[in-house]
């Protein structure tokens, strides 16, 4: 696979991502991505790494065949086509997970706000009830003292 050859191409040279990055005149993020298969370079960069290790684009790209320039053209375009498919479908897969993460943490938040609503919604009427009884204890209060008083002067 090109990520693999890349790699072993570019050890064999003893160049750096950072110097074969300079050479290409793009980042080094380029190469690392490159090597790792997460992305693959145009048509144009091919021919360029491929001069670099004095290779063949077909060579680099994973075969040994040497054919012609027409048809090594031909299957450049098929296997750079054939690993922007799989690359895309990484892509794809890559971005449903992190959708269903994104959904399942929404989901809690939303799960946790309302219970924090309703416990504090809880707590409130526990203490208007407790207020509530607190004023009634008071009235009672005042009522057993003013029947008392009364009781006294019948007395």
């Amino acid at each position: 696979m090109f990520s693999e050859n890349l790699k072993n191409l570019r050890k064999q040279k003893g160049l750096s991502q950072e110097e074969l990055a300079e050479r290409l005149h793009i980042v080094r993020q380029t190469v690392s991505k490159w090597e790792k298969g997460l992305s693959v370079p145009d048509a144009d960069l091919l021919i360029r790494i491929a001069e670099i290790f004095e290779v063949s684009v077909s060579v680099l790209l994973g075969d040994t065949i040497e054919l012609s320039d027409k048809e090594e053209g031909n299957i450049i375009a098929q296997k750079l086509e054939q690993l922007n498919s799989l690359l895309a479908e990484k892509n794809r897969r890559s971005r449903r997970i992190w959708k269903t993460v994104k959904i399942v943490l929404l989901s809690f938040t939303v799960i946790i706000l309302l219970l924090l609503i309703l416990n504090f919604s809880a707590f409130q009427k526990l203490g208007e009830s407790s207020t509530v009884t607190t004023e009634q204890n008071a009235q009672i209060t005042e009522v057993n003292k003013t029947e008392r008083s009364s009781q006294r002067e019948i007395n």
